[in-house]
């Protein structure tokens, strides 16, 4: 592991720290219509064992790659793998570190995908939508009615 440090906040993350990167379909809903965008994110290592596993995802593709090729440079690099249209997701570099500290804990989600693998061939599925800009409003009709005497000592 390369002792240079990549971000000066982060003395535990290199260039050479492997992280997991998914190609993800998710959706935008404005004006009551969703609109489909393609959303580049680190994926931790839990989730990716549980991909593997064969669970439903919205991931179409991810690839193995070392921090520094995504975050060793200015700005964010695009890997070639993934398509023009799609975008690094919201807090892409404070993800993709907490994602790295999942593999350095977890060394054998590392041998699922080797440092410059790609994989394609997950369970993919769009039935469930990844609403990225969903807003819970909670209403007074969703309040549960407890029955009278719940709290009450008999």
């Amino acid at each position: 592991m390369s002792t240079a440090t990549l971000l000066p906040n982060t003395p535990d993350v290199s260039a050479d720290d492997y992280c997991v990167f998914g190609l993800a379909t998710c959706f935008l809903k404005e004006d009551g219509e969703f609109h489909q965008v393609r959303v580049i994110e680190p994926i931790p290592s839990a989730a990716l064992e549980a991909i593997f596993k064969g669970i439903t995802t919205s991931y179409e593709l991810a690839c193995a790659k070392s921090l520094g090729e995504i975050l060793g440079h200015e700005s964010l690099m695009k890997p070639a793998e993934f398509p023009e249209d799609a975008q690094f997701c919201d807090d892409f570099t404070e993800r993709t570190i907490a994602a790295v500290r999942t593999y350095q804990n977890r060394l054998e989600a590392k041998s699922l995908m080797p440092l410059g693998t790609i994989k394609n061939d997950f369970n993919f599925s769009l039935e469930k939508k990844r609403i990225l800009n969903a807003v819970n409003v909670v209403k007074t009709e969703d309040n549960v009615k407890q029955h009278s005497h719940t709290h009450k000592v008999l």
